[in-house]
């Protein structure tokens, strides 16, 4: 009987010890409000490992979940992490070799010079010029697999395929900055039939703090003609970056009446982000236009937009 007890305290506590870990992986959360999505355990583990993650990953556009391929993967902006439970610690996370699985060949332009680049034996291609450079500074083969193929247009831009990645050229930007990394994850997650409903913003785990980082608006009249001397109300809908509803924001309708005057309106955003104003006019002159300029304030951020109606004989 002692025996018995002591057996079934084991198995108390054994349980309570994989209670605990679930939990303590839980805590191990970040949330990215940028996009409004957690990453958690050995998938944080391994973003946090790489000092250019959010460059080189960019931001997480889902949470963790069985993917249809029958992964336990996280979608991000540029990457795809997989969850392999059998292999172990510290290597579990693994990149999706997505630069595989996204090529489709255009034809290689033929822009090779030996001076200035470095062929790959293992698949025959060479990566050169501004390419070279970043894919050495920012880890090379261990990083961003062997190229699998020569420079190609795509999408009318010169990129390169990698195992796991693309790069792209992209002359508009300064120089040293010219060379970034594809959204090859939203693109496979597209590709892959996922749900999309994965890529809804959701809550910080643990009560984490969102954090607002750019707002946006829009606004509509009611009724897109009115006569002279009329009534209108113009409704507008403030959001942050995921599309979130943004409350308690002040905004200021300015309306510009064609004789010269303008009227603004302060107007407080409800829980759903919504802002009404409802105003009467007359002797308004026919055909004109009647133009409402928007500008919403909130920690710090604004945003605008423009409105308009046109007044009917």
């Amino acid at each position: 009987m002692f025996r018995r007890i002591i057996a079934i305290i084991t198995a108390i506590g054994l349980l309570g010890a994989g209670w605990v870990s679930v939990y303590a992986q839980t805590l191990e959360s970040k949330y990215f409000s940028e996009t409004g999505h957690n990453v958690k355990g050995e998938f944080l583990e391994f973003y946090d490992n790489n000092p250019n993650a959010t460059f080189l990953y960019g931001y997480p556009i889902t949470e963790e979940f069985a993917s249809k391929d029958g992964e336990t993967v996280q979608y991000f902006q540029r990457a795809r992490f997989e969850y392999h439970a059998e292999l172990p610690a510290g290597g579990r996370v693994q990149l999706t070799p997505l630069g595989q699985k996204t090529f489709v060949s255009s034809g290689t332009q033929n822009i090779n010079n030996s001076f200035a680049c470095r062929t790959y034996q293992e698949t025959g291609y060479a990566v050169c010029f501004a390419f070279l450079e970043f894919f050495d500074q920012y880890g090379g083969t261990a990083q961003f697999g062997y190229p699998i193929s020569g420079f190609e247009y795509h999408e009318d831009k010169l990129v390169q395929y990698f195992e796991r990645t693309r790069l792209e050229w992209q002359p508009w930007k300064a120089e040293g900055q010219r060379v970034v990394v594809s959204d090859l994850g939203r693109i496979y997650f597209d590709s892959l039939g996922e749900d999309p409903g994965l890529l809804a913003s959701t809550n910080p785990i643990g009560n984490a703090p969102k954090v607002i980082t750019s707002l946006q608006v829009r606004a509509f009249a009611q009724n897109a003609v009115r006569l002279a001397s009329d009534d209108q109300t113009i409704f507008l809908i403030l959001q942050d970056q995921n599309a979130q509803p943004v409350s308690n924001a002040g905004c200021m309708a300015s309306l510009h009446w064609p004789d010269g005057r303008n009227d603004s309106t302060v107007i407080t955003t409800d829980s759903n982000g919504v802002g009404v104003i409802s105003f009467s006019f007359v002797d308004q002159p026919y055909a004109r236009l009647i133009y409402a300029d928007i500008n919403c304030a909130y920690i710090g951020l604004n945003a605008t937009t423009t409105t308009s109606f046109r007044i009917w004989y």
